[in-house]
């Protein structure tokens, strides 16, 4: 048997289902006591009090029936009434057309069924109240109204025992609760600390709680400092490689530039294309390692980068720009990401546009061009480092080394967000959307 639609009305949250199993089995058992137990057991208290107030009744309308007149009959009935705490009327002065109560009185059912299942001629019954209860008799000499105390038939303050029973379940439900969460607070705390580090943030977290979550905990540290020291471990590599090919590099240049053969041109070009190599590996291995995460309003970040695409004459267009918060990212590594997609975009096009977008959840900086794109299915090759797609996009539009998507979307994976490839709807040519976490 599946169970999968109940999926739809589960609580979403920790808390809530942890909630939910503590307290469905409190309301569960209290629902079972009452219905079980409490409720048979008024019910059978009902029908013995009940069946004590008949034998009076009983007594009343025999002495009744007895008698040889009217007046005889009130007298006689009056000398049994007095003693058993009963008042009647002969004849009655009004009979209801039916039996009445109040919709919430359970036990009074059971009243009404008694009298009628313990004696003859009982007619309608009148609860209107918890105090008195009215029953019509048929006599020798009419329709007889009897009134008793509501005492007499049940038992008093019956409801006594189901208030202490809530008021005691919500008392103990309510302690339960205060300690689970004090136990859910380290999961949480874990989760804050995961949910941080994926976004490129460090927070301090120090394992608490139960011995499972205490090894959760322990766990996500050690996964986290040997993360950072092979972050680390790369940057210092590819930076010690590049700075110990500069030297050579340097000294070729030097050494081309004092030639005046028409040959060495060439061998120029490709001098400057490795320089260019060298800053591509160190841009993709140092990420935002050099950047710190601070308060940074998108707007004004988009603003800086069209500033600057103005100062070297690119055309970029400044589409619909949202701002007026602060996000916490590193804004150095997000303007070199968008500054990747800006150059991207007019080296295959005629012009680009630069959008942001603020959501409750996340920030989207959006760069459109009117290029010829890429198809959707060279879209996730586009991404991976080193790699280049058909060489006819690349024909008189400059070399490159297969690494301006990737680090776009690396800086994007350290904000907790993603790189999206698609089509631009007026432009035609590729939408980039740089989806940042918040």
């Amino acid at each position: 048997m599946s169970f999968k639609w109940l999926k739809d009305y589960m609580p979403r949250s920790l808390y809530g289902r942890a909630a939910l199993i503590l307290i469905l089995p409190v309301i569960t058992l209290q629902l079972a006591i009452s219905v079980g137990f409490i409720q048979r057991h008024f019910e059978r208290v009902t029908e013995q009090m009940t069946a004590s107030i008949i034998l009076d009744l009983q007594f009343l309308v025999d002495t009744i029936n007895e008698a040889e007149s009217v007046e005889a009959a009130r007298r006689a009935g009056q000398g049994i009434a007095d003693p058993l705490a009963l008042k009647f009327a002969l004849p009655a002065p009004r009979v209801p057309a039916q039996s009445t109560r109040l919709w919430y009185d359970l036990s009074g059912i059971v009243v009404e069924r008694s009298l009628h299942a313990g004696m003859a001629g009982v007619g309608p019954v009148v609860l209107d109240n918890h105090r008195i209860v009215q029953t019509y008799i048929d006599t020798d000499f009419g329709p007889m109204e009897v009134e008793f105390r509501r005492s007499r038939v049940s038992a008093s303050n019956p409801h006594q025992l189901l208030v202490w029973m809530v008021v005691l379940g919500a008392l103990m439900t309510l302690i339960a609760y205060i300690y689970l969460r004090n136990q859910l607070r380290p999961i949480t705390r874990l989760a804050h600390a995961a949910t941080a580090y994926g976004r490129g943030r460090v927070v301090p977290y120090h394992p608490a709680g139960a011995n499972e979550v205490r090894t959760a905990g322990h766990a996500f540290l050690d996964m986290r400092n040997r993360i950072e020291r092979q972050s680390q471990t790369r940057t210092l590599m590819l930076s010690g490689v590049s700075h110990d090919l500069r030297t050579p590099l340097t000294r070729l240049r030097l050494g081309l530039g004092l030639l005046d053969d028409e040959d060495v041109e060439p061998l120029v070009r490709d001098v400057d294309d490795m320089e260019r190599l060298l800053d591509a590996f160190l841009d993709f291995a140092r990420g935002d390692a050099e950047d710190e995460t601070s308060a940074t309003d998108p707007a004004k970040l988009a603003q800086q980068v069209l500033t600057n695409a103005a100062r070297t004459g690119q055309a970029v267009q400044a589409g619909v720009i949202e701002g007026g918060v602060e996000v916490p990212m590193r804004p150095f590594a997000v303007r070199r990401a968008l500054e990747n997609l800006v150059g991207n975009a007019l080296r295959y096009g005629q012009a680009a546009r630069l959008s942001v977008t603020v959501s409750p959840k996340t920030v989207v900086f959006t760069v459109e061009d009117d290029g010829p794109g890429i198809p959707p299915d060279q879209r996730e090759d586009a991404t991976r480092p080193f790699t280049r797609l058909d060489p006819a996009r690349n024909q008189d539009r400059g070399s490159g080394v297969g690494l301006g998507l990737a680090i776009v979307e690396d800086i994007a994976r350290a904000h907790g967000g993603l790189l999206r490839l698609g089509e631009s709807a007026d432009l035609g040519g590729l939408k980039a959307d740089v989806v940042l976490g918040r």
